[in-house]
């Protein structure tokens, strides 16, 4: 059986969703997992978000070593750990869950010259950091003009610098210039989090590891 059906199966047994499968020099095998999640039962409830335990990372990481070993795969470390601030987002149920929050994209291909014609965005670029909005559903006609099946998202960012802290803005200072580009699951190459610290909100500080 593959490394990750094994890893897969053996963490939704026990009720948790896997993240992601790295592998590492000297034979390190870092899976990381969290909670399962579910969208708010209403638009704008506060539902405060369960985290990762030691004890989830102490319980997974036991059961992988017996399956791993059953199935003889070969590696010198196992490390079960919860997100981190930079966490991955893969499936749809990511971008739900993360909308609203700022995110790092890349793009399988550059944005191209049709795309940039008439914005200030460099053509050839294909990371951008900004925050994360889903579009409203297209109309039904749009698979009949050739455009991407599925949810489309946007992300949406200024590319002047903010100011610094401590300093004074003034009241007659314009707004940041705002860009948005849409895009599809199928467009990116990765996308995570972007590591900014807010304490205001989900904790950056719960990465959690177990060996």
């Amino acid at each position: 059986m593959a490394l990750q059906q094994i890893v897969e199966q053996t963490v939704a047994g026990l009720g948790y969703d896997l993240v992601e499968i790295e592998r590492s020099a000297g034979g390190l095998l870092r899976i990381t997992i969290d909670l399962p999640w579910s969208a708010p039962p209403e638009e704008g409830a506060a539902v405060p978000e369960p985290f990762v335990t030691v004890e989830d990372c102490e319980k997974v990481t036991r059961q992988l070593q017996f399956a791993l070993e059953v199935d003889a795969v070969d590696y010198k470390r196992l490390e079960v750990s919860s997100p981190g601030i930079d966490r991955p987002l893969r499936h749809q149920q990511d971008f739900e869950r993360f909308a609203g929050h700022v995110v790092d994209i890349t793009l399988r291909a550059p944005l191209g010259a049709a795309a940039a014609a008439g914005g200030t965005v460099n053509a050839n670029r294909k990371k951008f950091r900004g925050t994360l909005e889903r579009l409203p559903d297209a109309p039904d006609d749009r698979a009949d003009a050739g455009a991407p099946a599925g949810p489309r998202w946007q992300i949406v960012w200024s590319d002047e610098p903010p100011p610094k802290p401590g300093q004074r803005v003034s009241r007659k200072r314009a707004p940041p210039t705002l860009q948005a580009l849409g895009f599809t699951l199928d467009e990116l190459r990765e996308a995570r989090l972007a590591p900014i610290v807010d304490f205001k909100g989900r904790n950056p500080g719960n990465a959690l590891d177990a060996e």
